[in-house]
């Protein structure tokens, strides 16, 4: 194997020192003998003696130094080598492209770097523009460089690589890339082989995503849907690509209005001591408190009383307290089977009482409060002007949505040891959450260089009228509610298909309630979250375009080709481990390539967690293959319709793409279903 130019540095080196040391010896040797004429002869020796000494020294130095990087170096490599077998060929392609880059062009960033797919087959698979922007970056600083010659200078400097068949530069100075079919062919039997593992992350994180957050003693309501969806799918995103994730459920039950509720009880139901009214009982009482509260000066003082009393523990109210929980615990389970939401752990904002009271000791010890009219309040970490700073601890000495959040924000990052932080919340709740922000790098909580932390905010949901969602008569509209019409709506077209006829009433159910489901969080998912989107069963129940329906039927219909050829998947995989693919149609190549673009979606997804990309890919993949199908048999038949010939090659790639899809609806939270 031929020595890299460290390790021939890294010779050269040791061999003088050697010679160094060998000097060295020899005058000691003189010196010892007292094998000198004169005094200026031994002044002499021992001055080369310590020059000697001292370049010994350094050389030595130089030695363990060029060692360490060598040893760092082989460690990269293999580090490289590894990753090279699990990773995308884009960025396989733009890792090859920055090396290049920084070789041909030292002085200019990484960052003007991007490998594009190209939409037409005649300019290569990917495109890489990165000589025109170096063009620009040359011509700022006085130095006139055409493109072409820049991106001749690039390739010039780019390894070979499995991963290409050919580069070339074209027009202004565009580098088109051709895929190696091998590499592709071999990529695909992996994913199948693998059922279709991401590779390991580089450094497995803890990750704290805190989503849904009802209210204890109210009804979910359309406005949880999006938060319950968006964390539960970004979540599952995380876990997929090797992560250790918490769900946290941080839901609302402490506070003012648990006095106010249980003073109203005390008048209203009187057994509220052993047994809680239904949750929809409980929103009305809460509503009647609330108006007493703010118009009843004697309930006012009796509902602050029974807050302390709470506060205290006193057992009465406590267990009042722990029945409206539990009642509401129940309903909100109810939602989540229905919508498959697993491994949510509930940290209602009670479990943080004890840890808001250190909190106020630990800022009041470092002097962070400020008096402001009786409450104390905490800036962020520079007052700006505009700025709202958090209100700690209230006039009355109680705490707040604040004091509870930023004690959360500690007990996450000290406790849980989290090294990502996730909320999922309405977009309205931005300017709190930066407030957060501010006032935990203030009092030494949170260092962004150590841990992350996003804000995934989304935008409201609308009606079909461009107005806030709401009933006919002006209400929120029940979760549930939602639900049970999505249903209906479901079973109502697969009737219309007559699949009634064929499907058993216990499929007929199962399939509804899947495309009921899968329809309502894809409508969410594949939106913008950032943006507001109008709701409409008839949109997502449409078995055209990129909806779940149509999606789920793709799926299906994919699945029932390797059934049809009557080929197990070990059957398949034993094909694909001794045959291999050969991607030989134009249409099958196509498919390939998008199916490779599957890590690339999930690794762009983890920098900005907008899951909207994901089913911009999932409908990619359904409409690229309804094209590979209708231009490549899978299955030939004869006159009277017998199988004649099975190509066992493409029903490789139908079982590759099934697996794709069938991941993607498992992080989007999707059913799938065998038959539709």
């Amino acid at each position: 194997m031929a020595q890299s130019f460290s390790e021939e540095i890294l010779e050269k080196q040791e061999l003088e020192s050697q010679n160094l040391q060998d000097q060295v010896d020899s005058i000691l040797k003189q010196l010892e003998n007292k094998n000198v004429q004169n005094d200026e002869q031994l002044a002499i020796l021992e001055v080369q003696n310590t020059k000697l000494k001292h370049r010994l020294a350094i050389l030595k130095k130089a030695i363990v130094e060029e060692s360490k990087k060598g040893q760092e170096k082989r460690k990269s490599d293999q580090e490289s080598d590894d990753d090279q077998l699990l990773l995308s060929p884009r960025e396989l392609l733009t890792n090859s492209f920055i090396r290049a880059v920084s070789k041909a062009y030292p002085e200019v960033p990484s960052s003007v770097v991007t490998l594009t797919p190209t939409s037409n087959p005649k300019f290569g698979d990917y495109q890489c523009n990165a000589a025109m922007p170096i063009c620009q970056q040359l011509k700022a600083a006085g130095k006139q460089v055409n493109p072409r010659v820049i991106a001749q200078n690039i390739l010039n400097e780019l390894s070979a690589s499995e991963v290409t068949e050919k580069v070339e530069i074209a027009g202004a100075g565009f580098i088109n890339v051709w895929l190696n079919k091998s590499f592709v062919c071999n990529q695909l039997s992996s994913l199948l082989l693998n059922d279709a593992k991401p590779p390991p992350p580089k450094k497995k994180l803890k990750i704290v995503v805190d989503y849904s957050s009802p209210n204890v003693a109210k009804e979910m309501h359309v406005g949880h849907l999006r938060s319950t969806i968006i964390g539960d799918s970004i979540s599952n995103l995380l876990e997929y690509m090797g992560h250790d994730v918490l769900r946290l459920n941080h839901i609302g039950d402490w506070g003012t209005q648990f006095g106010m509720l249980i003073a109203h009880l005390q008048d209203m139901f009187p057994n509220y001591r052993t047994e809680s009214p239904s949750v929809g009982n409980l929103q009305r009482f809460y509503k009647e408190s609330k108006i007493r509260f703010d118009t009843d000066e004697e309930f006012k003082k009796r509902a602050k009383e029974s807050v302390v009393k709470l506060q205290k523990k006193v057992p009465d109210y406590i267990q009042a307290w722990k029945l409206i929980c539990d009642a509401s615990r129940k309903e909100f389970q109810k939602i989540y089977d229905r919508l498959d939401i697993i491994k949510l752990v509930e940290r209602g904002e009670s479990f943080y009482q004890e840890r808001m009271l250190e909190l106020v000791n630990d800022l009041t010890e470092k002097n962070l409060l400020e008096d402001d009219d009786g409450r104390k309040i905490l800036w962020g970490e520079e007052k700006k002007e505009g700025e709202i700073p958090f209100t700690i601890v209230k006039s009355d000495g109680g705490f707040t949505y604040d004091t509870s959040d930023l004690s959360a924000f500690k007990q996450r990052i000290v406790e849980e040891k989290g090294d990502w932080i996730i909320y999922v919340v309405d977009e309205g709740q931005s300017t709190h959450f930066q407030c957060l922000v501010n006032c935990a790098r203030k009092c030494g909580i949170y260092d962004p260089e150590k841990v992350r932390m996003d804000f995934v905010g989304f935008g409201v949901v609308l009606g079909e009228d461009k107005k806030k969602f709401k009933t006919r008569s002006g209400d929120t509209v029940r979760l549930a509610n939602l639900l049970d019409e999505g249903v209906r709506r479901a079973t109502e077209k697969l009737e219309e298909k007559n699949r009634h006829t064929v499907l058993t009433e216990e499929e007929l159910n199962a399939t509804a309630e899947a495309l009921a489901y899968g329809c309502i969080k894809y409508a969410d998912l594949s939106h913008n979250r950032n943006h507001v989107y109008v709701f409409s069963f008839d949109k997502m129940l449409d078995d055209k375009g990129n909806t779940a329906i149509y999606l789920l039927y793709a799926y299906t219909r994919i699945k029932s080709i390797s059934r049809t050829a009557k080929l197990d998947i070990e059957v398949l995989k034993k094909a694909c481990r001794e045959k291999g693919l050969t991607l030989d149609h134009e249409k099958e190549w196509k498919l390939a390539k998008v199916l490779l673009q599957f890590n690339d979606v999930l690794q762009r997804i983890t920098k900005d967690l907008n899951m909207h990309r994901l089913c911009e890919f999932l409908y990619e993949v359904a409409v690229t293959f309804s094209e590979f199908y209708d231009n490549c048999y899978c299955i030939e038949r004869d006159a009277k319709g017998n199988v004649t010939k099975v190509h066992v090659d493409r029903i490789i790639l139908c079982e590759v793409t099934a697996l794709i899809m069938k991941k993607c609806f498992e992080i989007l939270g999707i059913r799938t279903v065998s038959r539709m």
